[in-house]
């Protein structure tokens, strides 16, 4: 019964979105909640759809993760040759730092690093938020709350490696996360603030969101947004994704994993 309504679910998400994109040049990705559940790996389903993808269109996924996150979550996880990875590209910590491949390995495009001071001012505030609002973590942290990401400063109220379960029940409408963001932006108005994945709050210099790499990207590959597709689970307002609809990009939202697999599998030739 549950993989009927799936299937349903599937075909009424592709009735709804579902174009015919495979003109286009670029197809990029959140990470968690659209390529793969929060700070878990690919299934091997989506590895080899979008290993597929990569090997004739290029592919960007981007998000709030640092490097090791992705080398655990995706590219240890994709069945590409070294020569095809030149089609992938990584945009990490919302897209401060971006990276392509050459013979197999990471090569920087740009790194938009944080400053020491900087980052002593972003925890300070952080921790004074946190106080204002009278939040508490959850008994048992699960992993450090704060996470130094070079160009980013993760904040994950339950810890950097909660299980899905409490991370989803801490904050789900996001009203706790968005108090905090209040006082945070007080404190330092001159950085960007803004609610990341199930528990975290994400911090980098003023400026620099999704959009940012997107836009960076299609200078460096010399590839207009509008020739690009940019697919994401929070593309609603306020959400992660939303920067991406500013870049020109044809904007795909998706509810789920399943969604994703069929946008890529409509894709595919």
């Amino acid at each position: 019964m549950r993989s009927d309504i799936s299937r349903k679910k599937n075909k009424l998400f592709i009735n709804l979105h579902m174009k015919d994109h495979r003109a286009k040049v670029l197809f990029a990705f959140d990470l968690d909640g659209t390529l793969a559940h929060s700070k878990s790996p690919i299934d091997p389903h989506m590895a080899r759809l979008l290993a597929s993808l990569i090997e004739f269109k290029k592919v960007l996924v981007i998000s709030g993760a640092a490097w090791p996150q992705f080398e655990a979550q995706l590219i240890s996880r994709l069945p590409v040759s070294q020569e095809k990875l030149s089609n992938l590209f990584i945009g990490t910590a919302s897209g401060s730092c971006m990276y392509r491949f050459e013979n197999g390995s990471r090569v920087p495009i740009y790194e938009e690093l944080l400053s020491t001071e900087d980052k002593k001012r972003i925890i300070a505030a952080f921790y004074d938020a946190f106080e204002r609002c009278g939040h508490r973590a959850p008994d048992g942290l699960h992993g450090a709350i704060e996470e130094d990401r070079g160009s980013q400063i993760t904040f994950s109220a339950c810890g950097q490696h909660a299980p899905l379960s409490i991370k989803q029940a801490w904050d789900p409408d996001q009203t706790k996360r968005k108090q905090m963001v209040g006082f945070i932006v007080e404190k330092i108005p001159d950085l960007e603030v803004r609610i990341g994945g199930t528990t975290s709050i994400d911090i980098t210099k003023k400026g620099i969101d999704k959009a940012f790499g997107i836009r960076a990207l299609s200078k460096h590959l010399d590839i207009p947004p509008t020739q690009m597709v940019y697919v994401g689970d929070a593309l609603f307002p306020g959400g992660n994704d939303e920067p991406a609809r500013r870049t020109g990009a044809v904007c795909i939202p998706v509810e789920t994993i399943e969604d994703t697999r069929a946008f890529i599998t409509s894709v595919l030739p």
